[in-house]
Order: structure tokens, then sequence, then C-alpha cells
């Protein structure tokens, strides 16, 4: 993985990062709040010599004697006799050894101090332990050097002053809990996102597709909520979202990769399929080939899926008759031919009556002779069967100049594709490219190929004076014509495109023809599509 892979993946996962770092935080708040306060409180003792009345001891011997005898007394600290005195005085249960594990005893070097630091579950408690602890080495010393009644040895430890009372507990300290348990969160979280990010094989837009599969990506079409649902094929009142106009634009793009993929030979069949269903290729295979004839070629979409044929539904044509019924020779192909009200130039061959054997309808040699009949007048684009589902995308493949694949964002995986790619080579498929569909616009996962446009004021009133034109000149010649109403915004985009009329091509003549239900001769047009491959 790369610095970009990382980053990405960061980005992708954010959410199980901050989910997984707010319960560090929490886990450790929680733990935090159930552990027993402990408060730390000091009580300090003065080793002195003691003297009789009238005794008088030369200066500096005092503080001389008492270090001397600090390293005995900082030891005898320790002992359980201090700590069961200690308990006695307070009334503890305690056990003398775990009040000697509550309690420290320190020298602060060169004096003769003794500090005492006791831990209990309140600052009253830890103070009282503290000072009880101070008097009960007091005894313990009349006890060893001298006769064990008060004031019997040379030596004393009197009680100086206690510290003030803790305001907070020493343990558990909250804040480095909650330190501790967010960077640890934070930890998981990453390591979360790698992990993940390692083992998805799901496609995704940010990713070097090209890389991966060895295709090129002709296309991202983004999630549009426009083409969802039963008519899934983006009309022109469908022009006022975000979404539309990256739909809009990410088509032409296809379009025009596709025109300049093959400039000697261009592709005249092209079959649109996927790996598996559900991946959104009958819908990019009619806004595909409604893009196509909006730029004024004529177009045929034939739905090849004889299992499950959507095509009728997506353009809203009506299906009595389609190809099946061509196949068997019981209609004429300009019979069963349609057109759209959404594009001049696009005609619809639906399926037509469902076989019992589809693979081997889809594979005769009748199968080939319409496909190349209709690309003698027209790109034919085929909704094609998924290739792992069914045999019928592969053999449709081999009749065909080129597969469009069609891959969903964050759903296929990289090992499905690679699949649906053997399944064509062994069928000496052409790959075209990959279309990556249901891009997001926004977030981590979107694509830099999608953008929102919008027509500008200027194009809006040259596209306005230029209609203006167009019906003044209509009502001098027939006056009795209605005034042509305000251009759409497909029209405005399509006069951003191109400003020189469409003039009729013989192309388009021998379309219209086809479409009337005129006898087509098939010409041979050009070498076997697989011949160059092999």
């Amino acid at each position: 993985m790369e610095l970009r892979d990382y980053a990405n993946a960061l980005r992708r996962h954010w959410l199980g990062i901050v989910l997984l770092t707010v319960l560090g935080l929490a886990a450790s708040y929680g733990w935090a709040a159930i552990q027993t306060p402990v408060y730390h409180a000091d009580a300090s003792g003065v080793v002195r010599v003691r003297t009789s009345p009238g005794e008088v001891i030369t200066p500096g011997a005092n503080e001389t004697l008492s270090n001397a005898k600090v390293p005995t007394y900082l030891e005898m600290a320790s002992w359980r006799s201090v700590a069961e005195k200690a308990a006695e005085t307070l009334n503890l249960p305690d056990k003398p050894e775990s009040l000697v594990q509550r309690v420290t005893v320190d020298n602060p070097p060169g004096t003769p101090i003794l500090k005492v630091t006791a831990a209990a579950s309140t600052p009253e408690a830890a103070r009282d332990l503290a000072e009880a602890w101070v008097n009960g080495l007091t005894e313990t010393i009349e006890e060893r050097e001298g006769t064990g009644a008060v004031n019997s040895a040379p030596f004393t430890v009197e009680l100086a002053e206690s510290s003030a009372l803790p305001s907070a507990p020493s343990f558990p300290d909250k804040r480095m809990a909650l330190l501790v348990g967010g960077v640890l969160g934070l930890g998981m979280g990453i390591a979360f996102a790698l992990v993940r990010a390692v083992s998805d094989r799901r496609v995704r837009a940010t990713d070097d597709v090209e890389q991966r599969l060895g295709s090129s990506v002709v296309g991202t079409l983004p999630a549009a909520d426009e083409v969802q649902g039963g008519h899934r094929l983006l009309t022109e009142d469908q022009t006022g979202t975000k979404s539309s106009y990256a739909m809009r634009e990410a088509l032409r793009v296809i379009r025009t990769n596709l025109q300049f993929m093959d400039v000697d030979n261009p592709p005249r069949i092209i079959v649109v399929s996927s790996a598996v269903p559900g991946e959104g290729k009958s819908t990019v295979a009619a806004n595909l080939a409604a893009t196509l004839a909006a730029n004024g070629a004529p177009v045929v979409l034939v739905d090849g899926d004889l299992r499950r044929p959507t095509v009728a539904g997506t353009t809203g044509v009506d299906a009595p008759a389609g190809l099946t019924d061509v196949l068997a020779g019981r209609v004429a192909l300009g019979d069963v031919l349609q057109s759209t009200p959404h594009a001049q130039s696009l005609a619809v061959l639906t399926a037509g009556t469902i076989p019992p054997n589809p693979s081997e309808v889809l594979g005769s040699a009748r199968m080939k002779s319409v496909l190349d009949e209709l690309a003698e007048h027209a790109t034919v684009i085929v909704d094609a069967p998924p290739l792992l589902a069914v045999t019928d995308g592969a053999v449709l493949a081999h009749q065909a100049d080129g597969v469009l694949l069609v891959i969903s964002v964050g759903k296929t995986t990289y090992d499905l594709v690679e699949k649906a790619k053997e399944a064509l080579n062994k069928v000496h498929g052409r790959v075209l490219g990959v279309v990556l569909n249901r891009a997001p616009l926004t977030g981590a996962e979107s694509s830099v190929y999608t953008y929102e446009y919008t027509p500008t004021k200027e194009s809006r009133r040259r596209a306005r004076r230029a209609k203006q034109a167009a019906a003044a000149s209509a009502a001098t010649s027939h006056p009795q014509e209605p005034v042509a109403p305000e251009p759409t915004a497909s029209e405005i985009d399509d006069m951003r495109t191109s400003e020189e009329p469409e003039v009729a091509s013989p192309a388009t003549e021998d379309f219209d023809e086809l479409l009337r239900g005129a006898t087509v001769e098939v010409r041979p047009r050009r070498a076997p599509r697989n011949a160059k491959h092999k």
C-alpha cells in the first residue's frame, strides 16, 4: 500500500476510528469511576535528643546525634509493632501487614526529619494514619531503647506538623486514564481501518482500478436518485439536481471515450454487462444509448437479457414482440423496432417472448445476422445478462465488437471482476473498458470525475435569442403555427456543445428506412471481430 492508500483507508473508515476512540474514552472513564479513591496525607516527625533538666548539650551536638539515629529509626518505622500501635490507636480492623503496605517513610537528605506518607480512602483517614504512625514509632523507640515508660528513651521522635488535607485523590488519575483510553482507542481505530482496507476487496472509485484490473476506466457514473426505481432513463425534466448534472456529464465522458477508442475501426456492437446482478448494467445501457443518440447518431438499444428483460420498462415502450420473435421468423425486424420520446435517434428492440433456451438463441447465426444488420445503420447497445450468473453474456460478447463491464462501486469485489474477465477471455471477448457505477458524489468515497454543472446566464441568453429568432422565422413562413416554448436546460446544453444545424446524413436516412420496416441489404462491413484479437 502507498501513502495515498493509507490516507484513503483512514478517510473511508473515519467513523469506525471515531467510535473506537470514544469507546476507549468511555471505558477509561468507567474504569476510573468504579475504582476506590485513594488519598495521600503526610506527617513529619523530628528526631531529637531527650535531655534531663539542667543538662546542657554542646551546640550542634543535638543535630549530629539526631542525624546519626535517623537510619535506625527509618528502618524501625516499617516494623510490625509500629503498625499494631497505629491500628490500636485508630481502632482499625486492618491487619498490620496491610497497614505497612499503605505507609511509606522517607528522610530528606541531611535532616533529622522522618516524613510519613499514608494512604486511605478519605483525606481525614490518611491524615490520622500518618499521625498515628509517628506516635507509634515513638512508642516503639521507648520500648526498645528505654524502659517502656514515657520519656524513658534517650532519643524521641516528636510529631511536627501534618500537611493539609488532600483535595483530590491521587488514585485514580482521571485525566491520565482518559488520555490513555483515548490513545488506545485511537490506535485500535487506526488498526481497524488499516486491517479493513487490506482485507477489503471491493472496488472503490478512489482506487487505482486500471492498475489492479488491467482495463481502462471509460467513465465513472455517480449515484443518482433520478435513475432509481422503475423508470430509470434520465429524462429531460430531471435537470435540476446535482446528481442529474453529474450523471449527464459522466455519460458524455463515456460517449467521447467510445468515439476515440478505436478511430480506424470503432466499435459498432457494444455489449453492456456486469459480473453479478444488481450492479446497474441495464440502467447504464439505456442511458448510454440515449446519450449517444442525443448527439444525432442513430442508436439501437437491444434487450439481450432473455431471462429478466428490463429494457422495455426502463425506456417506457411497449413489449408485445421483440428480438426472439424476429429470430423465430414470426415478425420482421422493422416491425418491432420502436422509437422513444426521449431521444429522436434512439430505437429500442425489446426481448420479446421468453424462450426456454436463451443461450442457444443468443448464440445462433440468425442473432449474429440481426446484430450485423442493425450495426450497418446504427450503433448497437446490447443489454446483456450478468457474466457469472449465466453464459448468455459471454455468448453475446462473442457476437459483439466489445464489452463494457459495469462495476458497482463499494459492492463488487475485484475477485468477481477478474472472474468475469476470465469468462470473456474464454470466448475471445474484447473488454472495451469498465464503467464505475454508483460512485458517491460527496464524502471520502467521492469520485474526482463527477462534478456539478449548471448553465451560465450568458448561455441561457444566447439560447433564448436563438430560440426567439427561430420562432420569428417560423411565424413569417407559417403565421398559423404557435410560438415555440422556452428551451429546457438540456436544450441549452446541446446549444452550448454545437451551434451548427443538424443535417440528415445517409446513415440517418437508412436508419429511418429500417424503422419504417424497409428491407435493408446486409453488406459485408469489415473483417471478423474475433480474428483481429487472436
